[in-house]
């Protein structure tokens, strides 16, 4: 087995696995994996630059991670970096500060790359399940981005459209600096119809009605999952494949996005990163279950992290 380390830095969140991994048998035993929220993506979209905070909060977690990395004695490192810093103008300055930081240059991957290693993490482990058919849909709902892919084995199609949490409320939620709370109707309608029209742009390359089974990943998906459950804390054990109803998820919806801060900051399983943003997140998943027909969700707490770790423990062609 080749140790690997795999690190993925989102619009919101930077995430770390530690795994021993065989591509030949299909094993990949975990050894630690964390988050912490950086909101690397902070202005991204009004701007379209990288802020200087940003980088520093998540420089801060590159030094962390690299004393985990060192700890565990890690063969191969692979650092992936998606929607926020493919958008930013001076990329090229996050890009600098990891390599000095990890050893290691970030991937600024694309779209479709990001879906490959999101459908690999994401089904590894269901194909074999007689409860629930293929194809799959996953969907990773980022802090900047959406991706979609439909496959069996293999990916058949994938799209990455620009709605995520982080970049829905931002722009639609946000007004003098600071959150709407609880917004306005006309503040989550045009969040709604953003989301709309950019499933209409995924659905032109990926066909999401012939999914058989919703596959959903990241931070909104798994928030609500621990919402739906009732439970006292982030349970990782609890929320890997639950499934939620889409009735469920409707509630959810529209309880987050008519609270106020201290009633979202209250709820026990929310990570204080996301008080401010889930509420988009949980919308963005409504609109999918609903022009899918999707009558659930299978949430999956692997994802395009352990699509990366997979990636790393390849041989170098």
């Amino acid at each position: 087995m080749t140790r690997v380390a795999a690190v993925d830095c989102g619009t919101n969140s930077i995430r770390l696995l530690v795994a021993d991994a065989d591509p030949a048998t299909g094993e990949l035993v975990e050894l630690d994996r964390r988050m912490t929220i950086v909101r690397l993506g902070q202005g991204v979209d009004r701007t379209g630059r990288l802020a200087p905070e940003a980088l520093r909060r998540t420089f801060a977690a590159c030094r962390e991670y690299a004393e985990v990395i060192k700890e565990h004695g890690v063969e191969r490192v692979r650092f992936v970096a998606t929607s926020a810093s493919r958008d930013a103008e001076n990329r090229d300055e996050f890009t600098a500060g990891v390599l000095d930081i990890l050893g290691v240059e970030p991937e600024v991957i694309s779209g479709g790359q990001e879906a490959e290693f999101s459908f690999t993490g994401a089904t590894k482990e269901l194909t074999g399940r007689a409860d629930l058919p293929r194809p799959f849909l996953v969907v990773d709902i980022g802090g900047g981005s959406t991706e979609f892919v439909v496959g069996d084995d293999h990916v058949r199609a994938a799209r990455s459209v620009d709605v995520g949490c982080v970049r829905m409320t931002e722009r639609h939620l946000v007004r003098d600096g600071a959150v709407t709370d609880p917004p306005a109707e006309e503040q989550i309608a045009a969040i709604r119809a953003d989301v709309e029209a950019a499933l209409d742009l995924a659905e032109e390359t990926v066909p999401l009605r012939e999914a058989r089974t919703l596959v959903g990943l990241a931070g909104s998906v798994t928030t609500v999952s621990a919402i739906a459950q009732d439970l006292p804390g982030y349970d990782s054990a609890a929320i890997h494949h639950s499934r939620v109803s889409r009735d469920r998820v409707r509630e959810i919806t529209d309880r987050l996005l008519r609270a106020t801060h201290a009633e979202r900051a209250a709820i026990p399983s929310l990570h204080a990163g996301r008080v401010d943003v889930i509420g988009a997140g949980a919308l963005v998943l409504l609109a999918i279950m609903e022009r899918t027909g999707a009558e659930e969700v299978v949430v999956s707490e692997h994802d395009i992290l352990d699509g990366i770790a997979w990636s790393a423990a390849l041989p170098t062609p």
